[in-house]
């Protein structure tokens, strides 16, 4: 769905987004509204650079001239979106901008223009909230050192909320829990929209185990769920680039072909090399939502906040997703999940890939 942007809009996101850095030092603060620009006064939207940087370029095309760079975590302003046919390298979608054009694969499309109103208490076994900001600094509150930072959290990746407690700055902060680290740290509680139990009902669950199944084309980079051999969703993915001895602990990059099935489903998933650290530029993915594990070595379908490049291979073995079409696919796939279940097991629903 679009999301069309005022200068308004755009001007009060990028306040709210330098609102979420409040404790953060000055100098990973960004300038996102470059100045003498001719700001027009409506514009298509507004992204997050989800890399180390981009280039904005001179045309919209695959080895154009470079112009200027745009950094992690830069807010951007998109003026018109371009979509170019002939470009096979990646995704045909570009985007205007200031001083020329950015291409979509390492942009997420941000809103976060609304604050969130605040739960008095979170029941014991926790509750599920979506940042809404394009991103919020966690921070630790340690007993040698204060409140310390930990990672940032982006829009629209899925958290535990165990607490509603007093933060830094003195207003309420949502305490989360690290399912992997098993660790705690906040964030502002405005920045997390809370889930309500209806969002995750499970979708046509009267239709027999045997009857649901999915396929998933390497070649097309396709993914196909069916119900009694219709289809019921075909969608374009990410799966894994191949790499010459895989991970650092030897698991292959490439997503592993075969029949498999759905094994444990999990709502929030921190990906990633499992450290503690305040490093954006660290591979740390807390928060990844909606992932349906179907591999023993850890592959699963989730959603994905860091690229919008679907259609192309881009994961460490994952099938990467849109956020809404991997939350369709965690309602539907079994087995079937409790709302406040942070993990469920199961023997699932059949996965073809090949």
């Amino acid at each position: 769905m679009a999301i069309n942007f005022s200068r308004r809009d755009f001007l009060k996101l990028s306040a709210l987004a330098a609102g979420s850095l409040a404790f953060v030092p000055r100098d990973e603060r960004s300038e996102w509204i470059p100045e003498g620009e001719n700001f027009p006064e409506d514009i298509l939207g507004v992204a997050r650079v989800g890399t180390k940087e981009i280039n904005v370029v001179k045309s919209p095309e695959y080895g154009a001239e470079a112009v200027k760079q745009h950094y992690r975590d830069e807010l951007i302003p998109l003026f018109e979106e371009i979509i170019e046919p002939e470009d096979w390298h990646n995704s045909p979608r570009w985007y205007r901008t200031f001083g020329g054009y950015v291409h979509s694969t390492h942009l997420q499309r941000v809103d976060g223009r609304r604050l969130n109103p605040i739960l008095p208490w979170i029941p014991e076994e926790g509750w599920l909230g979506e940042i809404t900001v394009p991103f919020t600094r966690a921070y630790r509150d340690t007993y040698t050192y204060g409140w310390v930072p930990l990672y940032r959290l982006y829009y629209q990746s899925v958290h535990w909320a165990t607490a509603v407690e007093e933060g830094p700055d003195g207003q309420p902060w949502y305490r989360l829990e690290d399912e992997l680290l098993k660790v705690e740290y906040h964030i502002p509680a405005q920045h997390m929209r809370i889930i309500h139990p209806d969002e995750l009902t499970p979708i046509s669950p009267h239709v027999p185990w045997e009857q649901k199944r999915i396929e998933v084309s390497i070649q097309d980079q396709a993914m196909i769920a069916y119900e009694h051999d219709e289809i019921v969703l075909k969608t374009k993915v990410s799966t894994g680039i191949p790499t010459a001895g895989g991970t650092a602990n030897g698991i292959p990059t490439a997503t592993p072909t075969g029949r498999f099935n759905i094994s444990v489903k999990m709502p929030s998933k921190h990906m990633g090399d499992g450290k503690m650290t305040d490093d954006i530029h660290a591979y740390e993915l807390p928060g990844v939502p909606w992932v349906s594990f179907f591999d023993e070595n850890g592959v699963a379908f989730h959603g994905t906040y860091w690229h919008d490049n679907f259609g192309y291979k881009m994961s460490h073995g994952c099938v990467n997703m849109l956020m809404e079409e991997a939350k369709w696919l965690y309602r539907w796939v079994l087995p079937e999940t409790e709302f406040s279940a942070w993990e469920t097991r199961g023997y699932g629903t059949r996965v073809h890939v090949f």
